[in-house]
Order: structure tokens, then sequence, then C-alpha cells
């Protein structure tokens, strides 16, 4: 009877006022959401839908469906409050205004 391989990774989530790094043992060829669900991370994060949520691999967007390899860490991204393109601009506008009136 051949063993399951096990490998070590990662799940992450943070708020603003509260972060978790989860290190779980899954079973090789564990994808991201099953990594997800098996850290029992939204146990400690109620409002965390995870049935939405975007997942990524040491920052960089992957589908749930991802198989992970020994090491990864699985980040659990919440949605963004304030579209990046347009806060920038708003800055700069307000940087510039701000030049004009010194």
């Amino acid at each position: 009877m051949s063993e399951t391989v096990q490998i070590r990774v990662q799940v992450a989530y943070a708020l603003p006022h509260k972060q978790r790094v989860i290190d779980i043992e899954v079973s090789e060829g564990c994808t991201a959401r099953e990594a997800v669900e098996q850290s029992r991370i939204s146990e400690q994060f109620p409002d965390l839908d995870l049935s939405n949520a975007k997942f990524g691999i040491f920052g960089k967007s992957v589908k749930a469906d991802q198989v992970l390899v020994d090491g990864d860490r699985v980040e659990i991204y919440r949605k963004l409050i304030a579209d990046p393109k347009e806060s920038r601009k708003k800055r700069a506008d307000r940087a510039k205004a701000k030049r004009e009136t010194d």
C-alpha cells in the first residue's frame, strides 16, 4: 500500500487590524481552495466569504483549483475598497493643487 505524500504549505489572510498565517500539511495534489478549507482559517474570520474569495501564491493571482507544491503560501485576497488607479489620480490632483497654492 502506498503512503500519501504530505507537503507543507501556509495559508494567509489579513485585515488592517488582524493577520493570520497558518502552517499546515496537506496531501500532494491539494488545491489552493482545499488548503484554505483545511486550514479552517474562516473560523478566525467569520466575515470571510470563501465562495467569492480570490487566491494568490506569493503575490501572484491563481485560480482556486491551482495545485500546490511544497512551501507554497496561499494568500486569500480581500475585495478592494477603492480603485488603485483612481486613488493615485486623486492624490496626484491634491498634490498638484497644493503646489499651485504654495
